[in-house]
């Protein structure tokens, strides 16, 4: 058989981690792996590399990916001290002020797919409340430390969007159990000390020093930063954005609650700071907090006093770990037999939390497109590095935003940040069209967008700027329409407000009762 007419029927995934776990589990979940007609998933992992265990923020996707690994929900809660995540409140961003914060939250704005709402707001006075708080009843369930559900919805179910906070080592943990006893994946603890190569410069097998020569037919790096297939033997190279997005040091943390009923922030926090921002995140048991800034524009002693105002006196007995940050990702994906997932392929600094959600869209691509033989695997191939690529840069544009839109002046970070070197062209081209009316779908050229128009809506319009309609106010004819979008969303706030429980109150419940299954 020629080589290019080979089945795919064996998938090596070198590495272990979120990502590893993740990809092998989507692969082995999606292709029958626990049955003898289903391919064959490989997990290879050192017993010696520590994983990275910072990413403790997802989005929705992650509920979907669950459901597609055939995991309960209330295990998961249960495992990994998980909690509920619905947006992320952006703190100080504009001015610095104590009153200055804004949502991005994980609902579309109310009538967002009938109308410009953005358009209405910014016109008709609705400015008294903020434009999420305006068009969106989530703001005021995370103001008020509200859970996005009740224990009578069902696992998964939802009465307002969300996503989780987790515990990202125990995660990883639990997605090891899944997928060895439910999945059919299979575990191999060795160290790779050598790549081989066969004549069409694919990936044959691969060394370790304890299990000896493992071979397959696709290997998918998620060996971290190392990139050790992509990187290391494809020497893949690695495009950085520093110029474009300046954070590059993390010094994180683990701080306890004060006590068992301590309230459980329902939203990421992130508050600005002179340098970066820090960020702050409510698992069951404790917060993980960190502080993310530019070595450029602050020394590693004033970093640590920032974080340290932001903590308290108990900062002292907690350990801070430093963690380096490259904003960038390889100039491609997929070479060859081989595709990286994870780290291998890329990281952006933690704004946002992207970094989970290109795992899981990478995983489910590459499972739900998996190609049948070689032959086949260079157009998958082409379509994964196309997609990956326009996700990676529609990102970036997305981070950047928060910073060019901030009138901070208190550090040199900041201003440089307004600096039109250092926005992309992309970014600045959108930004002169939004001068003149709301962003929409049809400004961006992917059905599957990370952070779609409203997302962009609800940075812009929540850090102060202004669109210009007055050269097109026969856009905004439709005032009776959105007038009762507004009144219906003030009604869907006082109706959540009143049934919801805390964030704290439903996971302590999920703990004793669990969910009710799907």
């Amino acid at each position: 058989m020629k080589q290019q007419e080979k089945s795919i029927n064996t998938v090596i995934v070198v590495g272990g981690g979120i990502a590893g776990w993740l990809t092998a589990g989507r692969l082995a979940a999606e292709h029958k792996s626990n049955t003898d007609v289903g391919v064959k998933v490989t997990l290879v992992e050192s017993p010696n590399v520590p994983i990275i265990g910072v990413g403790e923020g997802t989005w929705p996707t992650m509920r979907s990916t669950l459901i597609a690994l055939g995991i309960s929900e209330t295990d998961f809660i249960r495992e990994c001290d998980a909690s509920f995540k619905q947006g992320a409140k952006f703190a100080q961003w504009v001015d610095g002020g104590e009153d200055d914060y804004y949502y991005h939250p994980l609902l579309l704005p109310q009538g967002f797919t009938k109308t410009d709402m953005a358009g209405y707001w910014l016109n008709d006075g609705e400015q008294s409340s903020s434009f999420s708080n305006a068009v969106c009843f989530q703001e005021a369930l995370c103001e008020q430390g509200l859970a996005p559900k009740t224990i009578r919805t069902p696992e998964y179910g939802a009465v307002a969007n969300y996503a989780y906070h987790l515990d990202s080592a125990k995660f990883a943990v639990f997605l090891q159990k899944h997928c060895i006893e439910n999945l059919g994946v299979t575990h191999i603890l060795a160290d790779v000390t050598k790549v081989n190569s066969i004549e069409n410069g694919d990936i044959g097998s691969l060394t370790t020093k304890q299990a000896g020569n493992i071979s397959g037919d696709l290997f998918v790096d998620c060996s971290g930063f190392s990139s050790l297939l992509l990187g290391g033997h494809y020497q893949v190279p690695f495009k950085s954005y520093r110029d474009v997005l300046f954070i590059d040091t993390a010094l994180a943390v683990q701080v306890p609650y004060e006590n068992d009923s301590s309230p459980i922030a329902s939203h990421t926090i992130s508050t600005a700071q002179e340098a970066g921002w820090i960020w702050d995140i409510g698992l069951q048991h404790r917060r993980g907090v960190g502080y993310v800034y530019s070595s450029k524009h602050s020394t590693e002693s004033q970093a640590r006093a920032r974080l340290a105002d932001y903590i308290g006196d108990k900062i002292d007995s907690l350990t801070i770990r430093k963690i380096p940050i490259e904003s960038g990702h390889r100039s491609h994906f997929w070479q060859n037999n081989c595709v990286a997932v994870g780290l291998s392929a890329g990281f952006l600094e933690p704004l946002e939390a992207s970094a989970l959600v290109l795992v899981e869209m990478s995983a489910q691509m590459i499972s739900e497109q998996l190609p049948t033989t070689r032959e086949v695997m260079d157009i998958t191939a082409k379509r994964f590095n196309d997609t990956f690529l326009y996700r990676w840069g529609k990102i970036i544009d997305f981070l950047k935003l928060h910073y060019i839109l901030s009138k901070r002046t208190d550090n040199a970070f900041w201003i440089d940040n307004r600096d039109p070197q250092t926005i992309p062209q992309s970014l600045q081209d959108l930004m002169q069209l939004w001068q003149y009316r709301a962003p929409a779908d049809y400004d961006f050229a992917s059905n599957n967008e990370v952070f779609p128009a409203a997302s962009y809506q609800y940075v812009l319009y929540g850090m102060g700027f202004k669109s210009d309609y007055s050269n097109s106010p026969h856009l905004l004819n439709d005032k009776t329409f959105a007038q009762s979008q507004f009144a219906k969303n003030k009604h869907m706030i006082q109706q959540a407000v009143s049934t919801l429980p805390s964030n704290r109150e439903l996971l302590d419940k999920i703990k004793l009762h669990g969910l009710s299954a799907i």
